[in-house]
C-alpha cells in the first residue's frame, strides 16, 4: 500500500506563558504511518495529544522536532519544515480537515460555503453546485436553510455543514476531529458512509472518534496516544 502520511520522531510541547514560561510536553518521539485507503483512529484519554497531533498534521501546530511527511502530488513533503507557501498548496490540494466547530462566515449562505470549497479547487461552478446539493441533501440539511448563513443554526446543523464542506473535495488525506459530535444516529450513519466512500477511493483518513460504534465501523487500526504531561 502507498504510504500517504509518515510521522517520525515527532515531539510537541507548549510554553505556558501565563505560568512563568513552564513547558508542557504533549508527546515525544511519536511515530505513525497511514496508507492509502486506510483509516487510523487516534485513541486515548483527554490530554493525551489527539487533537494536537491532528492539528500538527494540518500544520496548524509546529512541532519541536521530528518530521511529518505528506504525499503531495506524488512526492513526500515534510510539512513540519516546509515553506508556508507549500503548506498552503498541500492544504488546498491534498489534506482536508473537518473540525468539531464551524467557523461560520457572516452573511455567506450555506450552499455557497459548501460549493465554494470544490469550486475553488476545480474551477467548475456547475459541478461544484451539484456536489453541494448532493452533500447537503445526504446530511439532511433542509433546503429552506441552504440560502441562509449557518451562524444561527443549531450545533448539529452547523456540524453537518462543516462535514459537507470538508467532504466537498476528494482530498487524498482527510483529518477528522470528532466529526459525529452533536449528531443523531441517522446523521452519524451518513458520516460513517462518507468516510467509507472516502477510504474506498483511496484516501488516507486519520480521525478522533469518541463514539465507539463509529470508530469500530470506520477504523482499520487504532493508534493509542499516551499522555506525557511533563511540565518543566
Amino acid at each position: 500500500m502507498t504510504v500517504m502520511i509518515e510521522v517520525s520522531s515527532l515531539s510537541k510541547r507548549f510554553v505556558l506563558h501565563n505560568q512563568g514560561g513552564a513547558q508542557l510536553q504533549v508527546f515525544e518521539g511519536l511515530n505513525l504511518a497511514v496508507s492509502a485507503g486506510e483509516c487510523v483512529a487516534l485513541h486515548g484519554r483527554s490530554g493525551s495529544g489527539k487533537s494536537t497531533l491532528l492539528r500538527s498534521l494540518y500544520a496548524n501546530y509546529k512541532p519541536v522536532s521530528g518530521a511529518i511527511r505528506i504525499r503531495h502530488k506524488g512526492e513526500m513533503v515534510d510539512i513540519a519544515s516546509a515553506d508556508p507557501r507549500l503548506v498552503v498548496q498541500v492544504r488546498k490540494h491534498t489534506v482536508g480537515y473537518v473540525s468539531q466547530f464551524l467557523r461560520a462566515i457572516p452573511r455567506v449562505p450555506t450552499f455557497e460555503l459548501v460549493a465554494a470549497a470544490r469550486r475553488e479547487l476545480t474551477g467548475n461552478a456547475a459541478e461544484a453546485e451539484v456536489w453541494a446539493a448532493e452533500l447537503l441533501g445526504k446530511l439532511n440539511i433542509p433546503h429552506r436553510l441552504w440560502s441562509l448563513a449557518p451562524a444561527t443554526f443549531s450545533g448539529g446543523e452547523q456540524q453537518r455543514v462543516n462535514i459537507a464542506r470538508g467532504f466537498a473535495v476528494d482530498y487524498p488525506v482527510m483529518l477528522l476531529d470528532e466529526p459525529t459530535a452533536s449528531l443523531d444516529a441517522a446523521n452519524r450513519a451518513v458520516v460513517v458512509e462518507l468516510i467509507r466512500e472516502t477510504k474506498a477511493r483511496g484516501a488516507a483518513v486519520v480521525g478522533i472518534f469518541h463514539d465507539d460504534e463509529v470508530r469500530e465501523a470506520v477504523a482499520d487500526r487504532v493508534h493509542t496516544m499516551i499522555a506525557t504531561e511533563q511540565v518543566a
